[in-house]
């Protein structure tokens, strides 16, 4: 049994800005409830604070059956330290005191060492450590097709996004903690393993909080819809097919109501205009005028109801240039150990989308086209005047830690404070412009990067997953962004809807082939 439940939740950010401003919402045991939202709005913050990784400056959190969490971005070490990031936390003490006590006996095999170093055992066991240990057996033979003992000490630099996800939503799902909260579970998936995850979220007895942007998935696996936005949140108590609808009829609820209030207010004013003029030559009418203030008073002091949020206007103004008529040109290429020989030509202003499973070399040929150095034979070569800007899927920029927003902007485009906040404000990136380039949100990050390949100038743009972190607003704000621009796309990608919109798909199959299509195919 595991249920959340939030009580007028409110939370500050650092510089005192509230963030959320009393929250509440429940899920119920065994519920399937999906959180939505901008990016930035708040969902990733919220779920820390259910986890207890934060703490809000008033309001209540109330849990049962225990938490399990997956973050939104992977970490570094090994398969086993992955799989004790998302295990139960005392397994994770007893595993750092026996790890600990492990280190002890290496360099000094006393009796007081060993003495520790049993009870450390006791203790991992008595915490369920080695029964859990069984679970990750399975887990790594369904993920990775190995036992855990086998490849528990390999590096996870040596695991695909996906492979990494994989393991740990097996992991959370067969685990014992009873409430999950998955924060962008479905990053990474290719379209077959996000499949697997809609069924296994539905046949789950767990009650599952997730944050996600991928519609298709939304519609599978959620039975309702948490939605944070305007510093508070609202629940749609249906799946997401009617959610869109759910979401209209609620903003002009909210605008009709303000819009009432706001017209008794003005009449309550013209009221007490009308009596103060007119008790100045007439004493009867003193009590009237004051009765009147003291309604106008009170009726302001309650103050008025929520306004409707805010649409998202995020404007991206995608321009690209004219290049010649062949863009991307490969001859025989050969990915070394990923893609078997192929052919193609890519021509100036096509849409194609690159598709097939995790692992077989899709970010890889983009990297190649992108110039950096990939093992590979044969050719690949760009045309006249492309010049390609690239999307990282996974946000790995050393070349913007540290950096704010605003000043990457500004110091790599030549562009003043004023241009460089306007460009960010079209992003909707404005607020975040003083924030690190690490501190900001998956989305954020991902929106930074589009406005970098917009001012760049890129005439052929090297997309990999570029809707992975994007909220549903931005996601089509970039879709629209493509109708528009002038150049070439090429994109990797395992969003169904983004997919549909594409001319034309070169299909990666595991075997290494690449095939053409004119149809998106996720089933080779």
């Amino acid at each position: 049994m595991g249920h959340i439940e939030a009580s007028e939740l409110t939370y500050l950010l650092p510089d005192g800005r509230p963030l959320l401003l009393e929250a509440s919402f429940k899920v119920g045991d065994g519920a399937k409830a999906a959180l939505v939202g901008p990016n930035g709005a708040g969902k990733t913050t919220l779920l820390r604070l259910i986890a207890g990784e934060l703490h809000p400056s008033d309001g209540r959190i109330a849990s049962s059956g225990g938490i399990g969490v997956m973050r939104q971005f992977l970490g570094e070490g090994t398969v086993h330290d992955l799989l004790l990031n998302v295990a139960p936390r005392p397994i994770r003490d007893a595993a750092a005191e026996l790890a600990a006590a492990e280190a002890a006996i290496s360099r000094r095999d006393d009796q007081p060492a060993q003495l520790a170093y049993a009870q450390a055992i006791a203790d991992y066991a008595d915490a369920g450590g080695y029964e859990l240990e069984v679970v990750w057996d399975v887990c790594a033979t369904e993920a990775l097709g190995r036992p855990y003992e086998r490849i528990k000490d390999r590096s996870l630099a040596t695991l695909s996004g996906g492979e990494q996800k994989r393991l740990m939503l097996e992991a959370l799902l067969r685990g014992p903690d009873e409430v999950l909260l998955l924060d962008e579970p479905d990053n990474y998936l290719d379209v077959r393993a996000k499949q697997w995850l809609e069924q296994a979220i539905r046949g789950s007895a767990k009650t599952v909080l997730l944050v996600s942007h991928d519609r298709q998935l939304l519609a599978e696996a959620a039975d309702r819809i948490i939605t944070v936005e305007g510093r508070t949140v609202w629940v749609h108590g249906g799946g997401f097919a009617g959610y869109a609808e759910a979401r209209r009829q609620r903003r002009e609820r909210l605008e009709e109501r303000r819009q009432r209030w706001e017209d008794e207010r003005a009449r309550l004013r013209r009221l007490v205009h009308t009596l103060r003029q007119r008790s100045a030559n007439n004493d009867a009418l003193a009590g009237a005028y004051q009765s009147a203030v003291t309604r106008l008073e009170r009726f302001e002091r309650e103050g008025p109801p929520q306004r409707a949020p805010k649409e998202q206007n995020v404007r991206m103004r995608l321009r690209g240039g004219r290049t010649g008529k062949r863009a991307v040109i490969c001859e025989e290429l050969e990915l070394t150990g990923l893609l078997r020989p192929f052919s193609t030509e890519i021509w100036y202003g096509e849409r194609v989308g690159v598709l097939g499973l995790n692992g077989t070399g899709k970010s890889c040929f983009l990297r190649l086209l992108a110039g950096e150095p990939i093992a590979h034979t044969g050719v690949a070569r760009l045309g006249a005047r492309v010049a390609p800007g690239h999307f990282a899927q996974t946000h790995l920029r050393p070349d913007l830690k540290g950096r704010a927003a605003a000043d990457v902007v500004m110091r790599e485009h030549a562009m003043t404070r004023n241009e460089a906040m306007a460009a960010l404000a079209r992003y909707e990136l404005a607020p975040a412009g003083g924030q690190p380039f690490e501190t900001l949100s998956g989305g954020q990050q991902a929106r930074l990067q589009i406005l970098l390949l917009e001012l760049s100038g890129a005439t052929l743009l090297l997309l990999d997953e570029p809707t992975d972190n994007l909220d549903l607003a931005s996601a089509e704000a970039l879709q629209q962004g493509l109708e528009g621009y002038e150049g070439t796309v090429l994109a990797v990608t395992h969003d169904r809807w983004f997919a549909a919109d594409l001319d034309r798909y070169l299909i990666v199959g595991a075997d290494g082939l690449v095939r053409e299509s004119d149809e998106p195919r996720w089933d080779v």
